[in-house]
């Protein structure tokens, strides 16, 4: 009888941690122009949020490598995400822009691709992590 107690306490102790699953998310960016400063990548979980630096949900900065640049965040909860990242060349952790407000770094999106005119919406590059993920996003 003891057991079965034990075995009832215990998964009533640790059901909530297993229904918080921690997962790995590894990015590949392709076409990176130079080795030069760092891929900066901000995960975000809102649309309301989205490429807005103070609602990032999560970050990572790489050193960037020329080619491919692989950046891997570890311990990430199931959920929906939508990733923006940039070739900060210059290492001022800062999208540098022209006067227009134009990106003179290379960035990228999850699934969404770049507008004429601006970025793509949360919508467009949101996509689902349930266990451990592989992403490629390619610089533009």
């Amino acid at each position: 009888m003891r057991i079965s107690v034990f075995r009832i306490l215990f998964f009533l102790i640790a059901f909530p941690f297993f229904s918080m699953a921690q997962h790995q998310l590894t990015i590949s960016v392709n076409g990176v122009p130079s080795s030069k400063g760092s891929i900066n990548v901000g995960v975000y979980n809102t649309a309301d949020g989205f490429l807005k630096p103070e609602s990032i949900f999560s970050g990572k900065k790489e050193k960037a490598q020329k080619g491919t640049t692989t950046i891997v965040l570890e311990q990430l909860p199931t959920g929906t995400y939508a990733l923006a990242l940039y070739h900060d060349e210059n290492d001022n952790d800062e999208l540098d822009t022209n006067l227009l407000g134009i990106p003179k770094e290379a960035l990228g999106f999850s699934k969404g691709k770049l507008k004429t005119f601006g970025p793509p919406d949360y919508d467009e590059c949101v996509f689902k992590v349930d266990s451990d993920t592989s992403i490629t996003i390619p610089l533009k």
